[in-house]
């Protein structure tokens, strides 16, 4: 009789700008290489993916830009906090992304950095840029949205 586990998922970190500038397409999780001491600093939580983006190179997926601060009992074993991660997905699975990034407008952003059962997880999303005025719109129907959220809890009463 096989034991089901039940996925644990503990987020170290999150993009929120990701969904402001961006139309999300499609999400794909994927592994990442790090480095021990790099582990270690994000099980405290000391990592950011605000301004990284996902470039595909030679048939290979990196992150740059994605920070994670070096850890403090680390001493020689500390990596540069900056330096560039290689993503860990399969070879159709990119092909298919090359083929998705040739169209115009298309982009590979970072959303989510979390343990999933004890290993780093990565979700990037295939994007399509927002224009100013979708970006103002979307801020109008939140507004808008939380207008009459208020006024609905404001009846209750």
């Amino acid at each position: 009789m096989p034991i089901l586990m039940k996925e644990t998922r503990k987020l170290i970190a999150n993009n929120k700008k990701a969904y402001h500038d961006y139309f999300i397409e499609e999400t794909i999780e994927c592994g990442i290489v790090l480095s021990g001491t790099e582990v270690k600093s994000l099980r405290l939580g000391k990592g950011s993916i605000k301004e990284s983006y996902v470039r595909i190179r030679s048939e290979e997926v990196f992150i740059l830009g994605m920070h994670i601060s070096p850890y403090e009992k680390g001493n020689i074993f500390n990596r540069d906090p900056l330096r560039e991660r290689k993503l860990l997905m399969h070879k159709k699975e990119i092909r298919k992304l090359q083929g998705k990034l040739s169209e115009k407008g298309y982009t590979l952003v970072p959303l989510q950095v979390y343990f999933s059962n004890g290993k780093v997880k990565v979700e990037i999303a295939l994007a399509k840029g927002k224009k100013l005025y979708d970006k103002r719109e979307a801020i109008a129907k939140r507004d808008a949205e939380r207008e009459v959220e208020r006024s609905f809890r404001e009846r209750q009463k």
